[in-house]
């Protein structure tokens, strides 16, 4: 007699059974959000920097996929679970308060291990990233970033500074950008969406796997590949899978808003 493959059992907070998602679903996902971040970044972004001379005209373009992000992650739970009510989004997306990997159970007092989670991400993309990705294009140069790529090196450079002073449409812009970067599109759709729905084809390994898919889904920024891998894998996947709750995600991605926001606004109001 053959054994039969017991399906993992993942529930909301209120005892909703999740169900799984096969990989061709999985892999079907990856493919509408990754091709149209990478035609957007590659090929649409470029002919309206060449066409406007703006050097923000690439965080324009990349906004329109990732609000499409957001709305795919909606159309998801949507069918799932017939309405986009907040309390559905909550339970649905793991919106919730962590929950013990022992007990199960909703425990508040977890959110602390928020501070030593965001600090090892913040010390692993300042002091380990950019070894890995320069070790990562020296090996394949053909993916290094092209000049003016990068946010980071568009602030650095004379003349989008001098456009950024007082520039408060900009500004709300980049705001806008790195919310749904690290809130709204990305970590619902990958944290929010896919993680709790892939046990049933990764098992205990769906964390590792999510961290994968969600690394290579950057065809607009294949420079970081490797460490996205690493860095998606440890710091948002597996917070996100052992607590049960994708603020884990949300809260250590938003660094990243933060410290851009604050840069940003910085150059708008002339501080440095």
């Amino acid at each position: 007699m053959v054994a039969q493959k017991v399906q993992p059992q993942v529930h909301t907070q209120d005892g909703t059974p999740i169900p799984q998602y096969s990989l061709s679903k999985i892999l079907l996902i990856w493919v509408v959000t990754a091709l149209p971040m990478g035609i957007l970044g590659w090929v649409v972004a470029p002919a309206l920097v060449n066409a406007t001379h703006s050097p923000f005209a690439r965080t324009e373009v990349l906004l329109v996929g990732l609000v499409w992000l957001f709305v795919l992650a909606m159309i998801l739970v949507y069918q799932e679970a017939g309405n986009l009510r907040w309390s559905t989004l909550q339970q649905r997306l793991f919106l919730t308060t962590p929950r013990s990997p022992r007990t199960g159970e909703p425990s508040a007092r977890l959110w602390w291990w928020l501070i030593p989670l965001v600090l090892a991400t913040a010390g692993f993309q300042v002091l380990i990233e950019p070894t890995i990705n320069h070790l990562w294009v020296s090996v394949f140069p053909f993916f290094a970033a092209p000049s003016g790529f990068e946010l980071n090196t568009q602030l650095a450079t004379p003349a989008a500074r001098a456009q950024l002073v007082g520039a408060w449409g900009i500004f709300l812009l980049n705001v806008v950008l790195l919310v749904f970067n690290t809130f709204l599109g990305e970590e619902l759709l990958f944290r929010g969406v896919l993680l709790p729905r892939m046990a049933g084809v990764f098992g205990k390994g769906d964390w590792v796997m999510n961290g994968v898919l969600y690394g290579l889904y950057h065809l607009h920024q294949p420079w970081g590949w490797p460490s996205y891998v690493l860095d998606w894998s440890l710091f948002f996947a597996l917070p996100s899978r052992r607590f049960r709750s994708t603020w884990f995600g949300i809260a250590d991605h938003s660094g990243q808003t933060v410290f851009f926001t604050v840069l940003i606004l910085g150059i708008v109001l002339r501080w440095w």
